[in-house]
Order: structure tokens, then sequence, then C-alpha cells
């Protein structure tokens, strides 16, 4: 399975090929993590991640121990882009 690629910090790497959006929802489906995103257009993208994908980010994330990510900032791309 292809999986789409998010970031806690804005890459240093192609900047003009990722998206920034808001962390709406994090939740596990089907062995994968899905992190639902609110685009800066205003609509609502799901991307699916590896669990250790979203270990990574949330530990970069300026968020204490057990807090929640939703309304944190993150950079996206989605499979192919």
């Amino acid at each position: 399975m292809d999986h789409d690629r998010i970031h806690a910090r804005r890459p240093a790497h192609d900047p003009g090929r990722w998206s920034t959006g808001t962390v709406e929802s994090i939740t596990d489906r089907d062995g994968h993590c899905i992190v639902t995103v609110e685009t800066e257009e205003g609509g609502g993208t799901e991307l699916v991640v590896t669990a250790a994908i979203r270990e990574l980010v949330l530990s970069r994330m300026d968020i204490g121990e057990g807090e929640s990510a939703v309304g944190e900032r993150i950079w996206y791309r989605e499979r192919g882009g």
C-alpha cells in the first residue's frame, strides 16, 4: 500500500510540493493510521500513514505527553503528489 507523507515541521526539501493543513482527527483503521486534515482551502482530506510515522510526527510537535494533536498544523503530500 502506498502511504501519504506528513511532517510536523516545514519540509526543507521541495517545499513547493507540500500542502499545509490542520489536524482534525487521528484514528486507526485496518492497521493504518488515518490523519484527517482540514486543508487551507477549507476542505478536508484523509491521509493514510504508518503508525511509526504518526509517532514520529507527534514526537516533533510542540504538544505535551498525552495531549491531542487536533488543531496542530502539519505539512502533507498525498500519494503520488
